[in-house]
C-alpha cells in the first residue's frame, strides 16, 4: 500500500504536538524563548551541513565548490515567482483562518508556529525522496525515520509556540501525499542528480528558517519555496 509513510509521518507530528503542548503548560516564557532559539540554532546547522554537502567537492587532495550558479538561479527565480504569488501572505492567511477555527484568537504565536514548523518539516531531502520511494515502490522506511525526527522537532516547537504547531500536519500531509501520488502514477525513477540538487537547495531554505527562528524574521522563506522547482528545470536544460 503506497502512502503509508505520509500517514505515519502525519500521525507523528500530531503526537509530537500533543506532547509538546503538555510540556508547555506551566512553562515560563523565558523557557519557551530558549526552546525556540535552540530550534533556530539546530535548523541553522542542519541547513548549513546539507548545503555544504551539496557544494563542497574534494578532488585530487584539493577542496572545491560546485552548484553556485544553480543556487543563485534557484533563489532568484524562485524568489521572484514566490513574491509574485505572495506565498508567504497566503500561508499567514491560512494560519489566521486556522487560528479562528481553533478559537485561539488570544495566541499571538499561533500563525508563526504553524508557518515555521510547516517549513521545517516539509522542506528537505527526506520529505521529497521518502515520498517518492513510497509512491514508486511502497517503501516507507525513509518517511518512517523522518517521522521519528519530526516527532522530536515538533515536541520542542509545540512547547515553544503552542497549538499552531499541530496544524503543520495539514500541509505536511498534502505536500508529501501529492509527491507520493504523483510518483506512483508517473511510475518513473527521478534521476539521482536531480534529487541531490533538490536536497541542496532545500537545505539552504532550512538554513533561512533557522535564521528567522534565531534572529527574528529576516527571510520570507515561503516566498522562496518555488526555488525547489528550478533544479528540476536545470536538470533537463543542462
Amino acid at each position: 500500500m503506497f502512502g503509508l509513510g505520509t500517514i505515519i509521518n502525519t500521525l507523528a507530528v500530531l503526537a509530537g504536538s500533543l506532547i509538546g503542548l503538555g510540556l508547555k503548560k506551566g512553562m515560563k516564557p523565558r523557557f519557551q524563548e530558549i526552546l525556540i532559539s535552540a530550534c533556530g540554532l539546530g535548523s541553522l546547522f542542519i541547513g548549513a551541513s546539507g548545503a555544504m554537502a551539496g557544494m563542497l567537492t574534494f578532488t585530487d587532495g584539493t577542496f572545491g565548490t560546485q552548484g553556485g550558479m544553480l543556487l543563485v538561479a534557484s533563489l532568484v527565480i524562485g524568489g521572484l515567482l514566490g513574491e509574485a504569488l505572495n506565498i508567504e501572505q497566503k500561508m499567514d492567511s491560512l494560519g489566521e483562518k486556522l487560528k479562528k477555527l481553533f478559537r485561539a484568537d488570544g495566541d499571538n504565536r499561533f500563525v508563526e508556529g504553524f508557518v515555521s514548523t510547516s517549513l521545517v518539516i516539509c522542506v528537505g531531502a527526506m520529505a521529497i525522496v521518502g515520498a517518492m520511494q513510497d509512491g514508486l515502490s511502497g517503501d516507507y522506511s525513509t518517511l518512517a525515520v523522518k517521522a521519528i525526527l519530526d516527532l522530536v522537532i515538533v515536541i520542542v516547537f509545540a512547547a515553544g509556540y503552542g497549538p499552531g504547531v499541530a496544524c503543520s500536519a495539514i500541509p505536511l500531509f498534502l505536500y508529501q501525499g501529492a509527491i507520493t501520488v504523483a510518483a506512483h502514477f508517473a511510475g518513473a525513477f527521478v534521476p539521482q542528480p536531480m534529487i541531490d540538487d533538490l536536497s541542496f537547495v532545500g537545505s539552504v531554505l532550512i538554513f533561512c528558517v533557522g535564521v528567522n527562528l534565531a534572529f527574528g524574521k529576516k527571510f520570507k522563506v515561503a516566498n522562496l519555496l518555488p526555488a525547489l522547482l528550478v533544479p528540476v528545470a536545470w536538470y533537463f536544460i543542462f
